[in-house]
Parts: structure tokens; C-alpha cells; sequence
């Protein structure tokens, strides 16, 4: 087999291969063996009449039509190997000879990954985000827990504050017309959650029990349901019942009531410890996010629409798959949110393409600096996996091999490999321009 690439413009190449008369001869045979138990010939058993009798009957371009599946598809791969091409989309296949004794001759127009040239991705000067935990932190963090723990009291009378949990009946109106989903009965509310459109739950603060009162608001410019989009609406609300959080002392016996520590200094440094461990894993996220976005800042590439149309359709496919599990079909989800599915495939789309573009290159410095992803690297990731499923490491591996997940797997080690040589090599700043000492 013979086959040349020849780079037509941007991101398409075009393939000529020649593939040998013997392999078109043997693909031939291939066929009629095929079609001969599909078809019925008067004076022959199923599958026994000569090739010869049922050419006459199907035709020879059915024979040929068939060779073709055949051969095409190892030819093109074999194609793409030789010539070290990479593709992103389906070829566009063109057929120009095909003449039994003489060699198969296909076109294949095909776009391809695109090139990146890369900009300065080593010594990126990056902000270092804040990682210190005030006494304030602290202390709202103790406040959290001072709410979590929190006793309920039923209200006989008074009025709504902030933090109260209110029972209350309530049924919207726009233009005076109730709408779907805008009325319930018995419904607890915390005031201040921010669960309620902007100007709700402030306006039944004050409120008492069994006292109704209507209440103007406006639904934000960018609510789901376009039908309510910015309009001006009015509930009726009634609260039916009452309830007030009562907070504990902040002492020791607080303490030994939510954790496993005697006194709330112990409580405190522990808080103060989890706090820190968790702004500096804010922070790493942080450094590791915009140093990508930097060098791919830096980067120019001309991505193919197929790509970009790919990845579009992978984060549907990850979105129906969430769904699923959440017992909800993408369809009802779409039904729901007053969308169609060309609308998502539009947002997505900018989400998408960034996508793409991190990935080509995060690739691309991955080739300059010559990084690669040992077995042992591998093994170490697929018996990581393993603990957290608690599953036998080879039990993981068989599964990963089964669905074509292993190369998914050292792609993932190598982007994050890149992605620590780019940390390694950046600058990190304080505020504008003070460096970090080591």
C-alpha cells in the first residue's frame, strides 16, 4: 500500500492512497462469500452458487460496492499511521479507481489537529493568592457550627427576623394571572437562605404569624423561564408558623458537644488547621488554573469547527450521564428550563472551545519538553483508583482495558505533569509586582 498526505490549507490534508490489486482481489472474494448467504438464487442452495452465477444476479457493482467496506477502513487507518497525520473529524472519502487486476485508488480529504505555536509559557509571573486565616475566619466558622447545632424553638407569636425558619402560604401573580409553579402551601422558608428571587424574603421580614401580606418583587433578567424574565410580580404570602434558632454558649462544653475535643481552644486550632489547609489547596487550584490560562493566552492556534462541535457533544453526553443519575432525563431537563437542546450546544460552546484550546496546548508543551507517562506511573494512578473504589488493582485494570480507558488515563497523567512543569517554572507574585522569596 502506497500513500502520500498533502496539506491543502489551515488544518486539512489531503490522503491519496493506493492500495494493491491482490488486497482488492482477496476483498472481493471476501464479499461474495458475504452476499452469497444473503441471497436466494433459483437452482442453487443458499450460499452455494458460484460467484460467476451471482454476479449475474446481484450485479457486479454490488461485489465491488461491498469490497470497498471491506478494504477502505484498514486502508485508511494503515494511511494515517504511515503518513503521521492526526485527525479530528471523519474523512471526506473520494473513490477515483476501481477496476478488478488493477490497484484501488481513494482520496481522503481530512481535517486535522491543528498546530500550536507557542508562546512564552516558562517564567509566567503569577499572582500567589492570600492563604492566611484570620481570627475572624475563625470565629465565622465557629458561628457556622453555632448554626448547624442550633436548637429549634416554635414561636407562639412575634415576627420574622433573619435565620427564622417561616411555614408560609404563598401564590404568585404576573399581570394579575397566576403562573405554573408559583404557588405552594405549608412551605418552609429560611430567611436569608437567598432561595427566593432578590426582595421575597426580605419583605417578609416583620411579618408575624397568621398575618398575610402581598408582596411586589421583580424576576431577575436572566431567570430560567423566559416567560418570567424580568417581569414584575406579586405573592400573597401568609405565614402559618414560626420557628427560632437557639444558638449555644461558645464554651467549652460546646465544644465537646460537636467535636471530639474537650475545650474550645482545641476546637479553635483545629478549625484554624482545616481553614489553612483548605486556602492553600484554594490557592494551588488557583496558581495551576491561571497558569494555564496564560500560556494558553499566549498560544495561537486556529482550531477546526469540528473540535469545537466534538467537545460540545462530549459535554452533553457528561450532562445526560449526570442527569441519569440524578433520575432526570436531559429531555425533562430541557422541558424544565423553557430550553432546547440547540440553545445548550450554544451555551456550551465558549466552554467548549477554551477546552480545546487547553488541551492542544497543554499537548503541544507536553511534545516541546519531551515529557512522557511511565508504566509505573499508570500502575500507580489505576491502584489510587482502586483504594477509593476498594477494588482489586487488577480488577481496575481489566475494566479500564475492557472500555479503551488506559490511554484516557496517561493523557490525564501527562496534562497534569505539564501542568506542574508550568507551576514549577512560573513566577509567583504578591499583589502587582512583589515577588515571593523562597
Amino acid at each position: 500500500m502506497k500513500a502520500t498526505a498533502e496539506k491543502l490549507e489551515k488544518n486539512t490534508v489531503l490522503l491519496e492512497v493506493e492500495v494493491e490489486p491482490e488486497k482488492f482481489n482477496q476483498a472481493i472474494d471476501q464479499a461474495y462469500k458475504k452476499i452469497v448467504k444473503k441471497v436466494n438464487i433459483p437452482g442453487f442452495r443458499k450460499g452455494k452458487a458460484p460467484r460467476i452465477i451471482l454476479e449475474r444476479y446481484v450485479g457486479k457493482k454490488a461485489l465491488y460496492d461491498e469490497a470497498v467496506e471491506i478494504i477502505i477502513p484498514d486502508a485508511y487507518i494503515s494511511a494515517v499511521e504511515d503518513t503521521g497525520i492526526e485527525p479530528v473529524a471523519q474523512p471526506d472519502l473520494e473513490l477515483v479507481q476501481l477496476e478488478e487486476g488493477k490497484p484501488v485508488v481513494f482520496k481522503a480529504k481530512v481535517v486535522v489537529k491543528p498546530e500550536v505555536k507557542l508562546g512564552q509559557y516558562a517564567g509566567l509571573e503569577i499572582n500567589d493568592p492570600d492563604k492566611e486565616v484570620s481570627d475572624q475566619d475563625v470565629q465565622n466558622e465557629l458561628e457556622r457550627l453555632r448554626n448547624r447545632h442550633a436548637k429549634l424553638i416554635t414561636l407562639e407569636e412575634g415576627a420574622v427576623e433573619q435565620g427564622d425558619l417561616a411555614v408560609i402560604n404563598f401564590e404568585g401573580k404576573v399581570d394579575d394571572v397566576p403562573f405554573e409553579g408559583g404557588k405552594a402551601d405549608d412551605y418552609t422558608l429560611e430567611i436569608g437562605s437567598g432561595s427566593f428571587i432578590p426582595g421575597f424574603e426580605e419583605a417578609i421580614v416583620g411579618m408575624t404569624i397568621s398575618e398575610t401580606r402581598d408582596i411586589s418583587v421583580n424576576f431577575p433578567e436572566d431567570y430560567g423561564r423566559e416567560e418570567l424574565a424580568g417581569k414584575p410580580a406579586v405573592f400573597t404570602v401568609t405565614v402559618k408558623s414560626l420557628k427560632r434558632k437557639e444558638l449555644a454558649v461558645l464554651d467549652d462544653e460546646f465544644a465537646k458537644d460537636v467535636s471530639e475535643f474537650d475545650t474550645l481552644e482545641e476546637l479553635r486550632s483545629d478549625l484554624a488547621n482545616k481553614l489553612k489547609q483548605a486556602a492553600e489547596e484554594k490557592a494551588k487550584g488557583q496558581i495551576r488554573r491561571d497558569v494555564v490560562d496564560k500560556a494558553v493566552e499566549n498560544a495561537e492556534i486556529d482550531i477546526p469547527e469540528e473540535m469545537i462541535e466534538s467537545r460540545v457533544e462530549e459535554m452533553i453526553r457528561n450532562m445526560d450521564q449526570r442527569l441519569s443519575g440524578q433520575g432526570v432525563s436531559l429531555e425533562k431537563y430541557l422541558t424544565y428550563t423553557n430550553s432546547d437542546l440547540d440553545t445548550l450546544k450554544e451555551r456550551m460552546r465558549p466552554d467548549a472551545e477554551q477546552g480545546v484550546r487547553q488541551t492542544l496546548v497543554l499537548d503541544a508543551i507536553a511534545k516541546a519538553e519531551s515529557l512522557a507517562v511511565g508504566e509505573d506511573e499508570v500502575s500507580a494512578e489505576i491502584s489510587r483508583m482502586s483504594g477509593e473504589m476498594k477494588q482489586d488493582p487488577e480488577v481496575i485494570r481489566k475494566i479500564l482495558e475492557g472500555q479503551n480507558q488506559v490511554d484516557f488515563i496517561k493523557e490525564s497523567i501527562l496534562r497534569d505533569k505539564t501542568i506542574d512543569l508550568l507551576v514549577g517554572k512560573a513566577v509567583l507574585v504578591k499583589g502587582a509586582k512583589e515577588p515571593v522569596k523562597e
